[in-house]
């Protein structure tokens, strides 16, 4: 009994060990084919970058909100491909200014700047693209590795001549791998949805002319409120000094009153 435990313990250590090794080349064979592939049906070496736009966009200042929210709806309806609104801000009041993030299909990007920038101008733009390649092939090498290392795992779990402590281990070691694996799939499918679609930042804001103008007309709109708090706090600043005045006006007199009694006892 004692030396077939010893020996399915030695068997599931080396079974372990070789589970842990020598899988890359699979893993490179697996992912080289995955990039021929790729390459082949793009005809470039641009298979594996992820593109982030960024642009800005003039529009008059009362048609900055309801184009963002227009954006917006454009992504959730799919107008122009699969979309995701992945983040919006809005700034009312004096200065009206917006900023919608969506990750969208290639094909949409485009289209989806000309409906952002209609009736405005694109002020600025600006694109990058992240080589993902080699992260591809990490996560592909892990996959093949932690696909074969739980075949082989699973094939050894058959067997009848295991003691409980390695049956015990064995079922520790086909969980990690299978939470490992489960992890490494969720990174691949985010790396594929990086390539396959591209992050677009729109913000929005008025043209500087009639920001300027329009800070203006604020400022005159807001003449009479600003007056009557500048003439509120002068009377306030008043009342707290006619005190401090007349504390000082009593010390000078007290001074001097005193200097002529000195000089009329000399």
């Amino acid at each position: 009994m004692a030396p077939a435990s010893i020996r399915a313990g030695l068997a599931l250590a080396a079974l372990l060990a070789l589970a842990g090794c020598g899988e890359q080349p699979a893993g490179e064979a697996a992912y080289g084919g995955a990039a021929a592939s790729a390459k082949a049906a793009t005809g470039e070496d641009a298979a594996f970058l992820a593109y982030e736009h960024d642009v800005g966009v003039r529009l008059p200042e009362d048609e900055v909100l309801a184009r963002a929210e227009a954006v917006q709806q454009a992504c959730r309806e799919a107008r122009f491909g699969a979309c995701s609104v992945l983040g919006a801000q809005q700034q009312g009041g004096e200065h009206r200014s917006a900023s919608v993030t969506v990750r969208i299909a290639p094909d949409g990007v485009e289209p989806m700047i000309g409906l952002a920038s209609a009736g405005g101008t694109v002020g600025s733009r600006s694109t990058r693209a992240e080589d993902l390649a080699v992260a591809v092939r990490d996560n592909a090498v892990a996959q093949e590795r932690l696909r074969r290392e739980l075949e082989r795992l699973r094939e050894f779990q058959q067997r009848r001549d295991l003691s409980v402590a390695d049956m015990i281990a064995l079922t520790e070691r086909i969980a990690a791998a299978e939470a490992e694996q489960e992890a490494i799939e969720r990174e691949g499918a985010q790396h594929r949805r990086r390539i396959d679609t591209e992050l677009l930042t729109v913000r929005f804001e008025p043209p500087r002319g009639e920001r300027g103008r329009g800070e203006i007309g604020r400022a005159i709109e807001d003449f009479g409120a600003t007056l009557a708090l500048g003439t509120a706090w002068t009377i306030r600043a008043l009342a707290f000094l006619i005190p401090l005045g007349l504390v000082a006006f009593a010390v000078v007199w007290a001074v001097r009153r005193l200097r002529r009694r000195r000089r009329t006892g000399a």
